[in-house]
C-alpha cells in the first residue's frame, strides 16, 4: 500500500515539474523574437518561431521529449543567430593578385605592392602616399648587401583577422643567402596599417634590414618631416642645411620612437613597435628632399624574432595630432605612468615638483690622458670646493628667499667627477670626506633642499678598483669600445649584467655612513643606446640591456629615491622621476648654433605629465637652446623646472621661482596643445590639461602666463 501511494503521489507532481520547465523555454522563444534577421529570411524566420511554439504547447511527458524540444528551439536559435542582420561579421578581404602588383584594401585606405622592386604605395581619401622600392642595401651582411627584392620567389595571398584584413607575402630563394626566408605581414586595421616581418635564417651573419623604406617626398617648403629628434622638430621638405643621423632608437636621434610626415593637411606617421634592436636612417641633403627609414639590427647576431612597425594615416594631421596619436598608443601598452602615480610610489618626489634645480660640484681632476686635459693651463685640471663651502652657499641661498629645491652633487667621489667609476667610494677626502658629505646631507634636509648625488653604471674606467676586462662589453666581431675623453681618462663599457650589485654596493655604503641621500642620478643610462655584448661567459643582448639597466632605476626607487637620469629616452621614462634636461637639436651640433629645423615639444606632448624636465634659464642660446633664443623662455613654455645657480642675485631668484611657481601648477596636467601664433615661428602658445596657457615671443622674450 505505502509503495502504491508514492508512484501516485510521483505522477500527480509530474504535470506540475514540466510546466515549471515548459515556462522557460516559452520564455527562450520570447527572447529569439528579438533577433532581427536579416531582409529576405524573416518569413523563414517566423515559421521556425511558430513550429517552436507548436511543439511546446504539445506538451511532451517525458524527459527524453522534453530534451528533443529543447534541441529543436535551440536549431532555430543558431538559424536566427546565423540569419541575423546585425551579426558578428569577418572583414571582407578584397585581396588581388594582378601580373605586376598585389593589392588589397579597406572602407578607408587601399594598398598597392609591386612585385618586381616591393614598391609600396598607400592611397586615402585625400592622400596618395608612395614608399620607395628595394634597394641593394636592404639586407646587410657582414660582407656586402642585397635587395630584399632579389628573391627568385615572391608569392602574396590573402590575410585576415576578426580586426584586419590584409596579406602576408614570403620571400626566398636568393643567391646571396639560398636558405633565407622572410615573412612579410601587412594588415590593414582601419586608417593604420600593420607590418610584420620575420627572418627565418639558418645562418648567421646579417647585421641590419633596412625596410620599410622611406615615404618619397618633394623637397617643398610646406612638406613637413615630424621628428621626435631630442624634444622635437619639424624638418621642412627644402630646409637648407644637411641633417644626415643614424643611430639606435632610445638616443638623441630618437627620444621616442616614430616619426611622420604631413603634405597638404594629411599625415602618415611611422611608430616602431619593437624596439630593442631598431633604428632609424634621418638623411636630409641641403635643400631636401627629407628620406627617414626603419633599420633593424641583429640581436646577437640574429634576427630570431619578429619585428613590428605601425603605419598610421590621417587625413587630417598635424604634428599635435600625430604626439597625441603616439600619446594613446604608449598608454595603452601600460607604458606611460602618470606624474601623479610616481608621486605616490615616491613620496620624496614632493620636494622636487616646482622647485628650482641647484647643479653644485665638488671635485672635478682631469688625468693627463684625458682629451679634455687643459694642456695650455695645467693647473686648470684640478677644481675643488668642498663640502662645507657648498653647504654654506645653499644655506646662503636660503636666506635669500629659496625656500625649497632639488641639489644635485658632482664630484663627491674619492677622485672626483667621471672618475673612476663604478668603483667612486669612498667620499674623496679633499672634499671633506664622510663627515663633510654627511654635514651637506643634513643641512639640506634642514633647509627643505632634497639631497642627491650624480653617479655612473656605464663608462667603466681602467682607474677603477675593480677594472676587469672580463666584466666589459665585447662585440660581436671582438672589438671593444673605448675612449678617454672625461676626467678619468682611460675607459670601456661595464656590462649592464654587472651594474645593479654596484649600484646596491655604493648606495648600502651612503646609509652605513649615515647619508641621507634622496635621490640619485645615473648617468648616461637613459640617452646611450641599449647596448650589446658577446663575451661567451657574460653575453647581453640590447633587451636585456634595458633590463639591467631599469632594474639599477628600480633599486634606487626601493630605497625611496627620486631617480634621475641624463635625457627622456622612452625605454627608461617609466622608471624615471627626473631627468637632467630634454632640450632641441641645434645645428651644426647639439652644443650650440642655430635650430634644427623647426623646434617643437613633440615629447612634452607626450610626456609632460609623466616626468620632470628642468631647463636652462639663460637668455640667449646655449646647450640644446638655440642661438638668440632665452631657455627661460621654453620653460615657461614647457612647464619644466628652472635650473638656479646657487649664487644668483634677486632678480633671477625671483623670476626662477615664478618659474618654479609655474611648473607647479602644471606639473600634473597634460601639455593638450601647442601651436604657432598667426603662423610666426617666433611666437608660441601652449595650453594645459588644466585650462592654463602660456605664451611666449621668442623676438621680444615677453611672455604672458594664463592661469
Amino acid at each position: 500500500m505505502t509503495v502504491f501511494m508514492m508512484l501516485c503521489c510521483s505522477f500527480l507532481q509530474l504535470p506540475d515539474v514540466f510546466a515549471d520547465r515548459f515556462a522557460i523555454l516559452k520564455d527562450q522563444v520570447a527572447q529569439m523574437e528579438s533577433i532581427q534577421v536579416e531582409e529576405g529570411s524573416v518569413l523563414a524566420g517566423k515559421s521556425l518561431l511558430e513550429e517552436v511554439r507548436q511543439l511546446i504547447e504539445a506538451s511532451p511527458s517525458t524527459d527524453e521529449s522534453f530534451d528533443a524540444l529543447y534541441y529543436r528551439l535551440d536549431l532555430c536559435r543558431q538559424w536566427l543567430w546565423n540569419h541575423a542582420a546585425d551579426r558578428p561579421r569577418k572583414p571582407h578581404n578584397n585581396f588581388q593578385e594582378e601580373e605586376d602588383c598585389w593589392r588589397v584594401g579597406n572602407e578607408l585606405l587601399t594598398l598597392r605592392l609591386e612585385k618586381s622592386n616591393l614598391a609600396m604605395t598607400v592611397n586615402t581619401a585625400k592622400q596618395c602616399w608612395r614608399f620607395a622600392p628595394s634597394r641593394e642595401t636592404d639586407l646587410k651582411l657582414q660582407s656586402g648587401s642585397f635587395p630584399l627584392a632579389a628573391a627568385a620567389l615572391k608569392t602574396a595571398e590573402a590575410f585576415q583577422t576578426g580586426y584586419g584584413t590584409g596579406m602576408t607575402l614570403l620571400l626566398k630563394g636568393y643567391e646571396a643567402a639560398p636558405d633565407l626566408e622572410i615573412h612579410i605581414t601587412l594588415l590593414l586595421i582601419g586608417s593604420e596599417i600593420v607590418m610584420d616581418l620575420v627572418m627565418n635564417e639558418p645562418e648567421t651573419g646579417f647585421s641590419a634590414l633596412n625596410w620599410p623604406p622611406e615615404v618619397t617626398l618633394e623637397p617643398e617648403e610646406k612638406i613637413w618631416s615630424v621628428v621626435p629628434r631630442m624634444q622635437g622638430m619639424l624638418l621642412p621638405g627644402n630646409w637648407s642645411h644637411a641633417l644626415h643621423q643614424e643611430e639606435l632608437v632610445h638616443s638623441r636621434t630618437l627620444y621616442m620612437p616614430w616619426w611622420g610626415h604631413v603634405r597638404e593637411g594629411c599625415g602618415v606617421q611611422i611608430i616602431l613597435e619593437t624596439t630593442d634592436d631598431v633604428g632609424a636612417v634621418i638623411d636630409h641633403p641641403a635643400g631636401g628632399p627629407t628620406r627617414i627609414w626603419t633599420r633593424w639590427h641583429a640581436s646577437l647576431g640574429r634576427f630570431n624574432y619578429l619585428r613590428t612597425v605601425r603605419m598610421v594615416f590621417d587625413d587630417e594631421s598635424d604634428y599635435v595630432t600625430m604626439a597625441k596619436r603616439y600619446r594613446k598608443f604608449v598608454q595603452e601598452r601600460g607604458r606611460w605612468t602618470s606624474l601623479a602615480e610616481k608621486l605616490l610610489r615616491t613620496p620624496n618626489l614632493r620636494m622636487v615638483i616646482g622647485k628650482p634645480v641647484i647643479h653644485v660640484g665638488a671635485l672635478y681632476h682631469f688625468v693627463p690622458q684625458a682629451q679634455l686635459f687643459n694642456k695650455n693651463r695645467v693647473e686648470n685640471n684640478h677644481s675643488l670646493q668642498t663640502f662645507d663651502v657648498i653647504r654654506e652657499k645653499l644655506e646662503a641661498l636660503s636666506r635669500k628667499g629659496v625656500s625649497a629645491a632639488y641639489v644635485h652633487l658632482d664630484g663627491w667621489g674619492y677622485y672626483g667627477y667621471d672618475n673612476a667609476h663604478p668603483d667612486p667610494l669612498p667620499v674623496g677626502a679633499l672634499q671633506g670626506g664622510w663627515d663633510g658629505l654627511k654635514r651637506l646631507a643634513d643641512s639640506c634636509a634642514a633647509i627643505n633642499y632634497l639631497f642627491a648625488v650624480h653617479d655612473q653604471y656605464r663608462d667603466f674606467y681602467k682607474n677603477a678598483a675593480s677594472f676587469d676586462e672580463r666584466l666589459a662589453i665585447l662585440r660581436a666581431d671582438g672589438t671593444k669600445d673605448e675612449c678617454s675623453v672625461w676626467c678619468g681618462g682611460p675607459q670601456t663599457i661595464l656590462n649592464a649584467r654587472f651594474a645593479p650589485d654596484y649600484v646596491r654596493k655604493n648606495h648600502d655604503l651612503f646609509k652605513e655612513h649615515g647619508i641621507s641621500v634622496k635621490g640619485a642620478y645615473l648617468d648616461v643610462f637613459s640617452v646611450v643606446p641599449l647596448e650589446e655584448s658577446a663575451r661567451p661567459a657574460h653575453p647581453m643582448s640590447r633587451a636585456e640591456c634595458a633590463r639591467y639597466r631599469l632594474e639599477c632605476f628600480e633599486l634606487l626607487r626601493a630605497r625611496g629615491y627620486v631617480v634621475s637620469s641624463e635625457e627622456p629616452v622612452e625605454y627608461a621614462v617609466n622608471s624615471l622621476d627626473l631627468v637632467h634636461h630634454a632640450p632641441y637639436p641645434t645645428y651644426p651640433n647639439i652644443g650650440g648654433g642655430e635650430a634644427c629645423g623647426i623646434p617643437v615639444p613633440l615629447f612634452n606632448l607626450v610626456y609632460h605629465d609623466a616626468l620632470l624636465v628642468p631647463w636652462d634659464f639663460g637668455e640667449d642660446g646655449g646647450w640644446g637652446i638655440p642661438d638668440g633664443d632665452a631657455g627661460r623662455l621654453y620653460c615657461l613654455l614647457h612647464a619644466g623646472l628652472p635650473y638656479l645657480d646657487p649664487s644668483a642675485e634677486a632678480e633671477v631668484i625671483e623670476r626662477t621661482l615664478e618659474a618654479a611657481a609655474w611648473s607647479e601648477r602644471c606639473a600634473f596636467s597634460e601639455m593638450q596643445s601647442h601651436e604657432f601664433v598667426g603662423g610666426d615661428f617666433r611666437k608660441q602658445r601652449a595650453v594645459y590639461a588644466n585650462g592654463a596657457s602660456v605664451f611666449v615671443d621668442f623676438d621680444t622674450k615677453e611672455y604672458v602666463l594664463t592661469p
